[in-house]
C-alpha cells in the first residue's frame, strides 16, 4: 500500500463551494418546513387582493429554520410579483427605530439620509410603501432597545403584513399593550428538528458542499449525532466545514471520525450569540450568575435587586432562560429539604463535548 496514497495533490480540495456550509445560505429546497411556509404564504395572501395581510408572532428555539423560512417566503413573493414589497430587518444589528428607518429607507432605495430626522426618514417610507402592500419581517425582536417603529408601521402604513421572529416566546409580552392591541398576531411555533430531519438537512448541504465520497459514513453520523444533542443545526455546519479543513490540513482524501472528534474538540465557545451582544441588563445578569455560579435563582434575584434593579422576579427568570438558551449558562432544579429550587451555574467556557 502507498504511503502516500490518501494525501491530496497540489490544488486539490474536498470542498466544492464552502459557502454552502454558511448558515446564512439559502437553499433552493428547503427541507421539513413546509407546513410554517404556508402559514406565511397564508399571512400574505390577502395583500393580492389589496386588503391588509395578517401578523404573525414567530419563536422557538435558536438554529431551527425560523429565518431561512421566512426568506425562502420572501424570495418566492418577489419572484411572484412586484406590487408586494418585501422588508426584512435583523434587529440584532438595527435595534432602534432610527436605525430600522434607515434601513428601511435604504432598501427603498433612497440615498443621502444620514441627516434626516426619524419622522423625516417615516415620511419617506410612506411615500413608497403606501403606494403598494408590503411584507416586514423583523427578526430577533427580543434585541430592539425600542418599539416605537412597530406602533407607528401599525398606524401609518396601509396594506401589510408584519412577522416578528424571536427565541422567546414571552418577548410578546414584553411588548408595549398598545403594540400588541394592534398587532393581534397569530403565534406560530417552530418545532426542534429531529434526528432524521437533521440528517437530512446536513446531507443536503453536505453533498453540495463536498466532492463525491469524501465523508466516512460513520464520521457524518457522529457529527449528526452531536448537531441532534445541541438542537442547532448551526452547530452542524460548522463542525462539518471545520472537519474539513482538518481533513484537508492532513492532505487526507477522506473525512474520518478522527477529524470529527478533532473539530468538536476545537469549539470551545460556541454560543448562538458572542457575549458582547447581549443588551446591558443581560451582561448584569450573567456577571451576577458568574459571581455566584452553584448558588440558588433566589439569591441571584436578590443581589440584582441589590444593585437596584426593578424587574420583578418573574420577568428576572424569563432573562435567566434566555441566557440558558444561549448558553450562558445552565440550571438545575435540586431539593433544598424544604422544596425545590434552581442552582445556576455560569457556562461561559462550557464545551460542545459536554452537551
Amino acid at each position: 500500500m502507498s504511503l502516500f496514497k490518501d494525501m491530496l495533490r497540489s490544488g486539490e480540495s474536498l470542498f466544492r463551494d464552502t459557502i454552502l456550509l454558511d448558515y446564512d445560505f439559502q437553499p433552493k429546497v428547503l427541507q421539513f418546513r413546509e407546513n410554517e411556509q404556508q402559514r406565511f404564504a397564508a399571512a400574505i395572501r390577502p395583500l393580492f387582493q389589496a386588503h391588509n395581510g395578517r401578523n404573525l408572532f414567530v419563536y422557538g428555539a435558536p438554529g431551527i429554520g425560523k429565518t431561512t423560512a421566512c426568506k425562502h417566503v420572501l424570495r418566492e413573493l418577489q419572484e411572484e410579483t412586484d406590487d408586494v414589497v418585501p422588508i426584512y430587518v435583523n434587529c440584532w444589528k438595527e435595534n432602534t427605530t432610527f436605525k430600522i428607518f434607515i434601513k428601511i429607507c435604504e432598501d427603498l432605495g433612497y440615498k443621502f439620509i444620514q441627516n434626516k430626522k426619524t419622522s423625516e426618514l417615516f415620511q419617506l417610507i410612506l411615500q413608497k410603501l403606501n403606494k403598494k402592500s408590503v411584507v416586514f419581517v423583523f427578526d430577533e425582536i427580543d434585541k430592539l432597545e425600542d418599539t416605537d417603529f412597530l406602533y407607528t408601521i401599525l398606524e401609518d402604513i396601509y396594506r401589510k403584513s408584519l412577522f416578528l421572529l424571536t427565541n422567546y416566546r414571552d418577548s410578546y409580552s414584553d411588548l408595549d399593550e398598545r403594540i400588541r392591541s394592534r398587532l393581534g398576531p397569530e403565534f406560530l411555533f417552530f418545532r426542534s428538528y429531529n434526528q432524521s430531519e437533521i440528517a437530512g438537512i446536513l446531507q443536503q448541504r453536505r453533498d453540495y458542499a463536498f466532492v463525491p465520497g469524501c465523508w466516512d459514513e460513520d464520521a457524518f453520523k457522529e457529527l449528526v449525532e452531536k448537531c441532534t444533542e445541541t438542537n442547532d443545526v448551526r452547530v452542524g455546519l460548522y463542525l462539518m466545514k471545520e472537519a474539513g479543513n482538518l481533513a484537508e490540513e492532513k492532505s487526507s482524501r477522506k473525512i474520518t471520525l478522527l477529524h470529527v472528534a478533532e473539530a468538536i474538540r476545537k469549539v470551545d465557545d460556541f454560543h448562538i450569540k458572542p457575549k458582547e451582544g447581549l443588551d446591558d441588563e443581560l451582561q448584569l445578569i450573567l456577571n451576577l450568575v458568574k459571581d455566584r455560579s452553584g448558588g440558588k435563582i433566589g439569591d441571584v434575584y436578590s443581589a440584582y435587586a441589590q444593585t437596584g434593579g426593578e424587574m420583578s422576579y418573574k420577568s428576572f427568570q424569563r432573562r435567566i432562560l434566555k441566557l440558558k438558551e444561549a448558553r450562558f449558562i445552565s440550571t438545575e432544579k435540586v431539593s433544598d429539604g424544604s422544596g425545590n429550587t434552581t442552582l445556576v451555574h455560569y457556562s461561559t467556557h462550557r464545551k460542545l463535548t459536554e452537551f
